[in-house]
């Protein structure tokens, strides 16, 4: 059984995301939260678990992506919950850089149940 193929969405020149830098972008159907942190590029959903607050207008600190409504805090890396009051993890996406530009897979990374 062949595992179909990703499928990929083009969102930014690689050089326009800084470290540090969190942007929101659609990819496919979701909103997601774009970050560089110590060179590498993550991909979160920008939908907090707890209540729903834009991710992407939150602040970064190390790996951690804090969301302004009630300060959960999740790990940009996997999603986990480093910070209440949230308790679910969130989704994660990956990210790839390809001539030059930033790309991030239309399919979670992490499992939807999760999230």
């Amino acid at each position: 059984m062949s595992v179909p193929a990703r499928e990929w969405f083009d969102v930014a020149a690689a050089e326009e995301i800084a470290d540090g830098d969190v942007r929101t972008f659609v990819v496919g159907s979701d909103s997601v939260a774009l970050t560089r942190v110590e060179g590498a590029m993550f991909a979160v959903q920008n939908r907090c678990s707890h209540d729903d607050g834009p991710l992407g207008e939150g602040c970064l600190e190390g790996f951690a992506v804090q969301c302004p409504r009630h300060g959960a805090r999740f790990d940009v890396r996997d999603g986990s919950v480093l910070a209440g009051p949230a308790v679910a993890a969130i989704g994660t996406f990956e990210v790839r850089e390809a001539d030059g530009r930033v790309q991030v897979s239309a399919s979670p990374a992490n499992d939807e149940d999760d999230w």
